[in-house]
């Protein structure tokens, strides 16, 4: 296999990769939260992140963003991708929301992204009539799992006002986020641009943690989460997300965000026990569904 051959392969796999990754995000959380207030775990994250790229760029000799615009723009993508999407995935799932749940929630993202664009004509002019079929299927599938979880769940797999408040923030976050990127990110070395978004998102949760009266309680299953969280779901997923946005391929992990949402309410299923019932299936399928409609290319010719 040529170069040229392996760097399309790449290319092709690296949606499927960030999904995969992406979607462990949500067990990891269940996995921190007990031992750990979500800010305080956050800004560690976020900390100890800025430590890996640091030396990174500094061997690599990688060049900074080179206008103040730049850096402010990327500021505003780590508070929102970062700060606002993370902290409302952990603080939902601390308030008592299941892995699955958050992930059903946030998963209503290419919706929301695939409207947007097409309403201001990044693709194809305006809404169909398919997608807003597609949006409300979507919609009504989700409303579907969260009203039988609603103050019904057990512990770890609860609805409730708080964390669907929490929920919504992260989906909002990650969706605006990632249109701001699209539209204002210049291409950028991966490593540099990320440690400037962590940083913005560390300087936005160092002052939520401070205000967090419980402390962490470091052991086996929050270390790992931790050590996942860094070097696996920052190092690793965020930076393909990054590029995956610069590389036009946006669209393409969008319409792959809706197989998060069952792959993680399976791992959960096994991990935590979290209930899938016959409605819980129901629901994500008719979400995955309306998600489908909404983001598949409209036929041409």
């Amino acid at each position: 296999m040529t170069a040229s051959a392996q760097d399309n392969a790449w290319l092709r796999a690296m949606p499927w990769v960030f999904v995969l990754i992406w979607s462990t995000g949500f067990i990891v959380a269940r996995y921190g939260m007990p031992h750990a207030p979500p800010m305080k775990f956050l800004a560690v994250r976020y900390a100890l992140s800025m430590l890996c790229f640091l030396p990174w760029i500094w061997v690599a000799g990688v060049k900074w963003p080179g206008t103040r615009q730049q850096w402010l723009h990327l500021a505003v993508t780590g508070i929102l991708m970062h700060a606002g999407y993370l902290g409302g995935v952990w603080a939902a799932v601390k308030a008592g929301m299941g892995s699955g749940l958050s992930s059903l929630i946030v998963g209503i993202q290419p919706v929301l992204t695939a409207i947007w664009l097409s309403s201001v004509g990044g693709q194809g002019g305006q809404v169909s009539r398919r997608q807003w079929v597609g949006l409300i299927l979507g919609f009504a599938g989700l409303v579907l799992v969260v009203s039988r979880k609603f103050d019904a769940g057990g512990p770890g797999d609860q609805a409730n006002w708080v964390n669907l408040s929490f929920a919504v923030m992260a989906l909002f976050s990650i969706t605006v986020g990632t249109l701001y990127q699209k539209r204002y990110v210049k291409p950028c070395d991966v490593r540099s641009a990320n440690t400037v978004q962590l940083g913005a998102a560390l300087l936005v949760t160092l002052p939520l943690a401070a205000m967090e009266l419980e402390a962490m309680r470091w052991n086996g299953e929050l270390a790992g989460a931790m050590a996942w969280s860094v070097l696996g779901l920052t190092l690793g997923g965020s930076s393909l997300l990054y590029m995956l946005i610069q590389r036009g391929a946006a669209a393409s992990v969008t319409s792959l965000m809706y197989l998060v949402p069952p792959c993680t309410a399976l791992i959960a299923w096994l991990l935590f026990d979290e209930p899938i019932t016959a409605v819980t299936l129901a629901g994500t399928a008719l979400t995955a569904f309306g998600v489908s409609l909404v983001v598949r290319p409209a036929k041409t010719g």
